[in-house]
């Protein structure tokens, strides 16, 4: 097997919904048709769920310099695949939260997925009240929108236009009020699921060899899901987990971690 290439550059929200991004067929026209194109069928379905553990603000972020979340993405068996990145900023009396990724998978040399997507939140307290997403996965480019109204928070994307509650939160980590969310918006298609958060026990994660203490919480969706947060509220690293195979994000770079406590933006002691 070719060693999978990493380019840091660009966005992407991909999808694992019916119909988004490749499946089997499509890739085993390329002639990869062993067990690994197999697995790769399903990297490229279940990359949508890698912001699955979808977090929002409750106050503003306190400094004027933005923070930044960075992310190295690597799958059990095609290795580093991309990067993830959050930028959280201050807006007063809320905070916009720009997210950025890039996913490459090669396989020989050859690539076999790509994907570019960038969305934008913006927030007032602790409510979502727009919301526009942009994603590329080769076949061009996908349009998410949402907006306040009322109660509800109303989604327009190429499947067409729902109504969620006003409590909907984008998948997107970025903190932890998702601990208290069990609706959540898929950014590349706009589809609404809900989901149930529990766990919390204390555990350890490892962040360039070094043991860093976390709480670990499950979010019962498909697949399962799982998060953890360090005492402040960052999230330190989340995985996906099944039978075919493991993605995991892994905080390499934080910008104002050691200024900002994210638990003063909404996460309670626990």
């Amino acid at each position: 097997m070719g060693k999978t290439k990493y380019v840091e550059v660009g966005v992407a929200f991909p999808s694992r919904g019916e119909g988004d991004g490749f499946v089997e067929g499509e890739i085993m026209t390329a002639g990869n048709t062993d067990a690994r194109t197999t697995a790769l069928a399903w990297l490229v379905r279940a990359l949508s769920f890698a912001a699955l553990i979808g977090l929002s603000p409750a106050s503003p972020v306190a400094a004027a310099t933005p923070l930044q979340l960075t992310y190295r993405v690597t799958h059990a068996v095609f290795g580093d695949i991309g990067t993830y990145t959050n930028t959280v900023e201050s807006t007063g009396d809320g905070a916009t939260v720009l997210t950025r990724a890039h996913f490459e998978v090669s396989m020989l040399g050859v690539r076999m997925y790509r994907e570019d997507a960038e969305s934008t939140e913006r927030w007032q307290g602790n409510r979502l009240v727009s919301f526009h997403g942009v994603s590329d996965k080769g076949d061009g480019r996908a349009e998410v929108k949402g907006e306040a109204r009322g109660d509800n928070f109303v989604i327009t994307s190429p499947r067409g236009t729902v109504t969620a509650p006003a409590s909907v939160q984008p998948a997107n980590p970025w903190s932890a009020n998702f601990l208290g969310s069990n609706t959540i918006m898929h950014p590349d298609t706009g589809r609404v699921e809900q989901v149930r958060v529990s766990g919390g026990e204390q555990t350890t994660v490892k962040i360039d060899g070094a043991s860093i203490p976390a709480r670990k919480y499950d979010v019962d969706g498909k697949p399962r899901y799982s998060v953890w947060l360090d005492a402040r509220g960052v999230p330190m690293m989340f995985a996906i987990d099944d039978d075919r195979g493991k993605i995991t994000f892994t905080l390499s770079k934080c910008v104002r971690c050691g200024l900002v406590d994210l638990s003063q933006m909404g996460l309670r002691a626990h």
